[in-house]
């Protein structure tokens, strides 16, 4: 089993940080369900492990509100460079493709590097959360798209009875928090060309 790269100090970081609710549905129990769903389906390819880690506790840390926040993952990839040396010392090919995964984990893309395929598919099996059973058409791998690892993930995200998270995730109006002008990061300077990927397939 792949050893956790999320440390102490990253979390206390992370706790500070979220504006939202840590038990709701961008928090915490999305994040771990994401490195989970990640790390089964990285066992299946030739991907970076580390970055897919980092992916999940990441992708959501920068969100404003539950609902729509279209620059969240903008935020989300000018954090990554601005805490790595202090928390997680990827080297500049692995902060790329985290910082590419964060900013199109919510775009809809289903070609990319294959670590950031993963990083997204990870993300996209866990919607039993917010009442969506995953469509395999916005999958990017063969393995994720069968119908036992969409069941299986879906299952895992569906809130139980008892579930202590919010459903409203603790925030209900985006005006909260003041306008944020979005970073300026370009994924087409990011990352090669699309082109250039290979499919992990």
């Amino acid at each position: 089993m792949i050893g956790s790269v999320i440390t102490q100090d990253f979390i206390a970081f992370a706790r500070s940080r979220f504006r939202l609710d840590w038990q709701g549905i961008h928090g915490a129990p999305h994040w771990s369900r994401v490195r989970h769903n990640g790390l089964l389906i990285a066992e299946h390819y030739k991907v970076d492990t580390t970055v897919i880690q980092w992916f999940a506790f990441f992708h959501d840390l920068e969100r404003h509100d539950d609902w729509k926040d279209p620059l969240h993952g903008h935020r989300a990839a000018t954090l990554a460079a601005e805490i790595n040396a202090e928390f997680m010392a990827l080297s500049d090919a692995q902060l790329c493709l985290l910082q590419a995964a964060c900013l199109g984990h919510s775009e809809g893309q289903t070609q990319a590097d294959p670590t950031v395929m993963v990083c997204w598919d990870a993300d996209r099996l866990d919607l039993g959360r917010v009442g969506i059973y995953p469509n395999p058409q916005y999958l990017c791998t063969s393995f994720s798209r069968q119908a036992h690892v969409i069941a299986e993930a879906h299952d895992r995200s569906v809130p139980r009875d008892g579930d202590s998270h919010n459903p409203d995730g603790g925030v209900s109006e985006a005006i909260d928090f003041p306008e944020v002008e979005e970073p300026d990061i370009d994924l087409n300077e990011l990352l090669p060309a699309m082109n250039d990927w290979q499919t992990p397939d």
